[in-house]
């Protein structure tokens, strides 16, 4: 059993089969149309992911091969101008977070303070009518001057 020379030609009728394959110049393959009484249509879809397959392989292949065409200096100058665009950012966030934590600590502080002077002015006071036995005179004023 001979089988006719085979040619790379792309498939036109298919939109399924990948940009090139190898097939008879003759004839084509008759397992590779959808009408073949010889192939079941699962043995068909098989066949056609295959062809797919076959595509998404060469086109991965063609990526790899101008990627290692390309020159390495121009990926690298990419990535760190990425890196330096990234420390940016964190730089940026961590200059955040440290200013709200800072406002945070001068809020409580406030706060804290307020009540000392309050609870102090409560003890001075030493409640409703002052110091003094609801005589409620100011601050300093002693009996000594009357």
């Amino acid at each position: 059993m001979s089988s006719p020379p085979t040619t790379t030609i792309k498939s036109e009728t298919d939109p399924h089969s990948p940009s090139s394959e190898t097939t008879p110049t003759a004839t084509p393959n008759p397992l590779l149309r959808a009408t073949n009484p010889l192939v079941t249509s699962l043995e068909q879809e098989v066949l056609d992911e295959y062809a797919r397959l076959l595509g998404n392989v060469n086109k991965l292949s063609d990526k790899l091969a101008d990627l290692a065409g390309s020159p390495t200096s121009m990926t690298l100058d990419g990535l760190r101008h990425l890196e330096r665009k990234t420390a940016t950012v964190c730089t940026l966030l961590k200059a955040s977070v440290y200013s709200i934590v800072l406002q945070q600590q001068i809020f409580n502080e406030e706060e804290q303070q307020q009540q000392q002077q309050e609870e102090e002015g409560q003890r001075e006071g030493g409640g409703e009518y002052g110091g003094y036995g609801g005589y409620g005179g100011y601050e300093g004023e002693s009996y000594a001057q009357y």
